[in-house]
């Protein structure tokens, strides 16, 4: 694949130090419909980042953009904070009886502000509010948000220093695999709950992810996050399940937490709910949580109408048979696992590892500098992938969920060669 120079100099000379993502993809994009991303040179680029999780049912997908065209071109409100409008009210609606019914869910839905941070600020502040009390555990490679509560709670140690200021309240536990099945689950937080002397202040909630994403794409274990649900009833602690990359199906089911049974007291949501790449995020929590007072948390942009609009329209067209995109989304996710191994095998002194689950997949090196020579020659190649891990040691696949098997295979094939070339 021939590419061209692009002009990156307005980029270059007038954006700040801090964008990222740009400087592994090189180039200037234009357009993009389902899998497919095209710059502005015409050269074609097969999508399996989807937007960090945001672009779930793909690019520009057709029946989400219509009912969004269809809703502008009538003046529908865009911008209405927490008044009610008729496209909050069609989305609660679709929310109610095509996710929380059907799964015999509680909640109560709030609107905290457009992004996932946002999400987890309202959700740490509401068990802190409930339970009087201050300390929140989460665990090793945990990522949450870059807002301060949010990063108080999240592994990564680069992401961290970027606060500036001591990050307090937060304590961490290893997460599952953590210490390679060396110690029985949740032995030393229970000793420190225990134990008067621990330095452990009760806490008012722990915080988990059950696919760390940015963290390296951990999985946990079914059996460990009921374990973890058992301990949170046991001590009195609010279990709360960050769901913002992992759930609206990225793991099968809509939530990535009903695998294992559970029923967490606090969920947040955001990247995939509006379906469009629009920002919005929900915190969900059973109702006898709901003790805010009117305005106590509130946000200029908590009423995204346009991204109301596109979530109804997602939900309506891929959950009212939830069924069929989860069997879809796990019979991908299985071709997926089925290439890893094949490159695993290939490979077997550069690659250490893959996991994941459904359509969020990891390829872990040895070499922790061979993932991102992966991910810049995959793009050469037309491939975009993102790395995650404490040191980038991770080569992230995060397809859209609507994602043709054609389509995964020309990926992973892209991939494979992509690991053969930086061997």
């Amino acid at each position: 694949m021939t590419i061209t120079q692009p002009d990156l100099s307005v980029f270059e000379t007038l954006e700040s130090e801090v964008r990222s993502y740009c400087r592994g993809w090189p180039t200037v994009f234009d357009r993009a419909r389902g899998s497919r991303m095209y710059d502005e040179d015409g050269h074609e680029y097969l999508d399996f980042f989807a937007g960090a999780g945001s672009l779930n049912y793909g690019h520009n997908n057709p029946v989400l953009k219509r009912a969004l065209i269809d809703y502008l071109e009538r003046d529908g409100v865009t911008h209405g904070l927490d008044m009610s409008t008729t496209a909050k009210r069609s989305f609660l609606r679709a929310f109610q009886d095509l996710v929380l019914r059907p799964r015999e869910l509680p909640y109560k839905v709030m609107f905290p502000g457009p992004t996932g941070t946002n999400a987890v600020e309202s959700a740490l502040k509401l068990a802190r509010k409930v339970k009087g009390r201050e300390s929140v555990v989460s665990f090793t490679n945990a990522f949450h948000g870059m807002s301060l509560g949010s990063l108080a709670v999240t592994g990564n140690a680069f992401k961290r220093a970027g606060a500036g200021i001591p990050l307090v309240h937060g304590t961490p536990m290893p997460f599952d695999h953590y210490l390679d099945g060396r110690v029985p689950d949740f032995l030393w937080f229970e000793r420190l709950l225990e134990d008067q002397g621990s330095g452990l202040n009760q806490p008012a909630a722990v915080i988990v992810e059950t696919v760390q994403g940015e963290g390296g794409i951990n999985v946990a274990r079914p059996e460990w996050l009921r374990g973890l649900a058992d301990l949170c009833a046991r001590r009195d602690m609010l279990l709360i399940v960050d769901d913002i990359q992992m759930g609206c199906g990225r793991t099968g089911a809509f939530f990535s937490f009903e695998e294992a049974g559970i029923v967490p007291d606090i969920v947040t949501v955001s990247k995939s709910i509006s379906g469009y790449g629009l920002p919005m995020s929900l915190c969900l929590f059973k109702p006898e949580l709901d003790i805010w007072e009117p305005g106590e948390h509130n946000g200029t942009f908590r009423g995204n109408n346009p991204a109301f609009v596109t979530a109804t329209a997602a939900l309506n067209a891929y959950w009212t048979d939830g069924s069929a995109m989860e069997k879809q989304t796990r019979a991908r996710g299985e071709q997926v696992e089925r290439e890893l191994a094949a490159i695993t095998e290939e490979s077997p002194d550069g690659i250490k590892e893959y996991r994941g689950r459904g359509l969020v997949w990891g390829l872990e090196f040895h070499d922790k500098d061979r993932a991102e020579r992966v991910a810049r020659r995959a793009f050469d190649l037309g491939l975009l992938v993102e790395t995650s891990g404490p040191e980038g040691e991770v080569v992230k696949l995060l397809p859209a969920l609507t994602v043709t098997s054609d389509e995964l295979d020309e990926g992973l094939r892209t991939l494979a060669r992509a690991v053969r070339e930086t061997a």
